[in-house]
């Protein structure tokens, strides 16, 4: 993948991709990595097949040669992408978007409208996307969030929430509903996470590095891969990717870790032998609480945004609309673009996550 430099995360240009039947015949999620300073996590793109013929791709991933390939037997049997969407302005969505496109140009990009750069906010055409694109408010009928034709609206409805993230930055969300298999497609508001670590961050030897290294106590520990030392190194990481700085953890003080690491028994995980931080003893309890089973719940960051004004009447009016009307719709399944994927989730399972937005 030669376009890891415009975000560059782990694991750069050496992009796994997996590809999973998520509902048979209908939904597919194609799982690639990524992250920085070994918190890695899936990211996922989600693959339908059109009653009307074709396929409809949401949040697509790096279109690296192994995806494309992972990709043809679905073109073959189903007929070609024809409707391609980028459900986020996260970059980690966005920087992938236009060069998927550009590979698909007989498809249509939609995107959600508050797409943006920074510190220069760029024409659409600079930020890698087609040069026909451009993020516009489009028609009434697509209730102005989808560019040019309606056409995805009617095949699959949608719902977008857009929410103040900070003074220059939105956070957007379009949710799809797939009826013939009553699956619900979220890009990053629903999550569950469970105690086996993502088949994604298994699949390599270079990507289990990640897990053995968050999974030792003490900057001269040795550990050896084993199916628990593995989900010791998951517990970690999902704390890290949610909380950025968990309350179990430890920060080490600079000289103890710097005089640690010429000396490290493990320098295959790279970094120098560096492990700046340890961990207490609760948090495998930590994880716990958090993961909760693996039942679902709106990321941490994203209840943060969604809570950051609840003197604000008018937007909490319009977030509890979004759920209220996603969660109208018949749906059995949510496959999120990260984490575990696809989630037997209902209605109103779904509709329980943002119980925090009554508060």
């Amino acid at each position: 993948w030669n376009l890891w430099p415009a975000l560059p995360l782990a694991p750069y240009g050496r992009r796994k991709t997996i590809r999973r039947e998520a509902v048979a015949g209908r939904v597919w999620t194609f799982e690639q990595m990524l992250g920085v300073f070994y918190v890695h996590v899936p990211i996922r793109m989600t693959v339908v097949r059109m009653d009307s013929g074709g396929l409809f791709v949401y949040a697509p991933v790096a279109p690296t040669e192994e995806c494309l390939a992972l990709l043809q037997p679905l073109i073959a049997a189903h007929g070609p992408i024809r409707y391609i969407i980028l459900p986020s302005v996260a970059p980690e969505h966005k920087v992938l978007a236009g060069p998927f496109a550009r590979r698909f140009p007989d498809a249509e990009l939609f995107a959600t409208d508050k797409q943006y750069a920074f510190p220069l906010n760029l024409p659409a055409v600079y930020l890698g996307f087609p040069r026909a694109f451009e993020f516009e408010v489009p028609s009434p009928e697509a209730r102005r969030v989808f560019r040019t034709r309606p056409r995805p609206v009617r095949a699959m409805p949608q719902q977008v929430l857009t929410a103040k993230a900070s003074r220059e930055s939105v956070y957007q969300e379009a949710a799809f509903l797939h009826k013939p298999s009553r699956t619900l497609l979220l890009c990053d508001a629903v999550i569950s996470t469970s105690a086996e670590p993502p088949p994604i961050l298994l699949s390599e030897p270079e990507y289990r590095r990640a897990l053995l290294y968050h999974a030792r106590d003490d900057p001269l520990e040795k550990v050896e891969e084993s199916p628990a030392v593995l989900r010791k190194g998951w517990e970690r990481i999902a704390l890290f990717a949610n909380f950025f700085m968990p309350g179990s953890l430890v920060t080490l003080e600079t000289g103890a870790w710097l005089s640690a690491a010429p000396r490290t028994p493990m320098p295959e995980l790279g970094w120098g032998g560096v492990l700046p931080f340890s961990w207490k003893a609760s948090t495998s309890k930590a994880f716990d609480a958090f993961s909760a089973g693996g039942r679902p719940a709106v990321a941490p960051i994203i209840q943060i945004i969604l809570s950051r004004a609840p003197e604000q009447a008018s937007a909490r009016r319009r977030e509890g609309a979004w759920v209220q009307r996603v969660a109208s719709w018949d749906f059995v399944s949510v496959v999120p673009a990260h984490f575990d994927a696809p989630l037997a989730v209902g209605p109103k399972e779904f509709a329980s996550t943002f119980d925090f937005l009554a508060k």
